[in-house]
């Protein structure tokens, strides 16, 4: 599907803006306008922006409830009571639960962890859990990345005995559960400055106040954002505020000591002696790690995590690899069910704006992925529904710009449970409402979805010219980095670029083009890929001139030279 391509200069204001940045980056054309268009505004802010410092993370105190939570844990540590690290089987929950549960560790022992499987507990905490952890003798739970919907539960844990720190960052319901504290940047009425921490972020907010509180140095918790920076790219939540900070710092712990966990990942992903990007934890590292709730049980990837032994994460990751590799298969099968099911239905030619689709067979594990790509395919919002435990059990997923989670939310009376964010939900219901279900999501899409929402996009953040892919240029780009919403990889136009006369078709099925481009402003050759574009190759072939939008990639390794190749998103002919 072809993506309308969207170029918007800048606006008076911040023309003006441009200028005061321009008088710094002028030699580096067209970097104060990427500055502009992320909110930059002053050098001051530049220089901060290019060069994250831990000194910019905000004060964990103002997050509402955090001198609670601290109050309550130091109380369960000094009375020497059992304390429960709960959280949810995905790349954030296990992330956050391996850093909360490790960095205790170092000062506690009365503490365990707990991971719930994805099919036969479910999302969130259980009844059945509350009672395993009184009998346990378990008087406080910490629980991330879930629980701000768990109103019936923490009323109950009362009951036996057991609080509940709730670390969370779904968005919460207007009745709050009856925690001891509740750890939320998205409350209504919060006025911490980053409301779009991930579960993991949140953890690691605790733990800095329990620190400071407790006057420990900082060098240790510093030494787990690599955990952070994984649950940032995983989760998929905004690279802005104090995430691109953590992100920032983790990635360099990735990159020279990580975790032993991560480490054993690293290698058995192929990115050993590479220098690891956002983009490697979003589609190597984070899935992974994701596999093992998905295909089994998340505990193994917190064991994996918090392992201090070489021969055992190596053997936990072994063991992870190959449930990535069955995710892949089943990811494949289902997508490919979906689809069959979708072209049946006649779904690009259907007026409906949402897709509902269910299958009693789909494995629960992949159906967010399945969401994933049938949203990406046919530019809608969509649900995938299975059966679990005699309830239909599923995830939706939403197209830029869109509220998915209002979209279910407007269905709420149908549903079991669900919870999430504006991208991503998770819901159950009884098998009995799919179809009214169906009817209301339907109904609430059409009437606020907008017709450009439904058109795949291609925002354009500058017309480049190669002369200006300098080396000093590349210098400066580097420093966007790390990448993710709100901070996208720069989206670049050149307009009227030539093949060199040495382009030609790889692939098995000579379905891509590797490129060696040249344009008028500069003699210099530029490598570039298009993925399944040969169909352009005869009018690159002979000759023609054509408009490339692409991304600017380097293949660097540690201590080596980078080679740059534009990865080109899409390709328009000139006539």
């Amino acid at each position: 599907m072809t993506s309308r391509w969207n170029y918007l200069p800048l606006t008076a204001e911040e023309q003006k803006k441009e200028t005061e940045l321009a008088r710094r980056f002028s030699s580096v054309s067209p970097i104060s306008e990427l500055l502009v268009q992320r909110g930059i505004s002053s050098i001051d802010e530049a220089e901060r922006f290019f060069h994250p410092s831990l000194r910019d993370l905000h004060d964990p105190f103002l997050m509402p409830d955090m001198q609670r939570a601290v109050d309550r844990l130091n109380r369960a540590m000094g009375s020497k009571e059992r304390i429960m690290v709960y959280g949810d089987y995905d790349v954030d929950g296990t992330t956050a639960v391996a850093l909360v549960y490790r960095y205790l560790q170092n000062f506690y022992s009365e503490i365990e962890y707990y991971i719930p499987t994805r099919y036969d507990e479910g999302y969130g905490i259980s009844m059945s859990v509350i009672d395993e952890a009184a009998e346990r003798g378990v008087k406080l739970i910490i629980i991330l990345d879930c629980g701000i919907k768990a109103n019936e539960e923490i009323k109950y844990a009362r009951t036996k005995g057991i609080d509940f720190i709730i670390c969370d960052h779904h968005v919460p319901d207007d009745e709050l559960p009856p925690a001891a504290a509740i750890l939320n940047p998205k409350l209504e009425g919060s006025t911490y400055p980053c409301s779009h921490l991930s579960g993991c972020g949140v953890g690691y907010k605790l733990m800095q106040a329990f620190s400071i509180s407790n006057g420990i140095g900082t060098a240790e918790l510093e030494s787990m954002l690599d955990l952070v920076a994984v649950s940032i790219a995983a989760d998929i939540v905004p690279m802005v505020d104090e995430n691109r900070v953590m992100a920032y710092h983790g990635l360099k712990r990735l990159n020279s000591n990580p975790n032993m966990g991560l480490r054993a990942i690293i290698r058995i992903s192929g990115l050993s002696g590479k220098e690891i990007t956002i983009s490697d934890v979003i589609f190597k590292i984070g899935p992974r790690i994701n596999a093992s709730g998905r295909m089994q049980s998340g505990r193994e990837a917190v064991e994996l995590l918090v392992s201090r032994d070489v021969k055992e994460a190596n053997e936990k990751a072994q063991a992870i690899d190959q449930y990535n590799k069955d995710r892949k298969e089943l990811d494949k099968r289902i997508t490919e069910e979906a689809n069959a099911i979708l072209e049946k239905r006649g779904e690009m030619q259907s007026p409906k704006k949402s897709i509902v689709i269910y299958n009693k067979d789909w494995h629960k594990g992949i159906i967010g992925i399945v969401a994933s790509r049938l949203t990406e395919l046919y530019c809608k919002p969509s649900v995938v529904l299975t059966l679990t435990n005699g309830l239909a059990t599923g995830s939706s997923r939403s197209v830029q710009g869109f509220d998915v989670y209002r979209a279910v939310d407007s269905a709420r009376d149908l549903l079991e449970n669900f919870g999430g964010h504006t991208y991503a939900v998770g819901l159950s219901m009884k098998e009995e409402n799919i179809p009214e279900f169906t009817r209301r999501f339907e109904e609430f899409v059409a009437a606020n979805i907008e017709p450009w929402q439904m058109t795949p996009q291609l925002d354009i953040d500058a017309i480049l010219t190669f002369a200006k892919i300098t080396p000093e240029f590349m210098s400066t780009l580097r420093l966007f980095n790390p990448f993710g919403p709100g901070n996208q990889k720069p989206v670049f136009c050149s307009r009227g670029v030539k093949d060199f006369g040495t382009s030609k078709l790889v692939g098995k099925n000579l379905e891509h083009i590797k490129l060696e481009l040249v344009d008028d402003t500069s003699g210099k050759v530029f490598n570039g890929i298009a993925f399944n574009m040969a169909q352009y190759f005869p009018h690159i072939h002979a000759g023609k001139p054509f408009d490339i939008c692409y991304t600017i990639e380097e293949n660097k390794h540690r201590n080596a030279t980078s080679t740059l190749q534009l990865l080109v998103k899409q390709i328009h002919l000139c006539k």
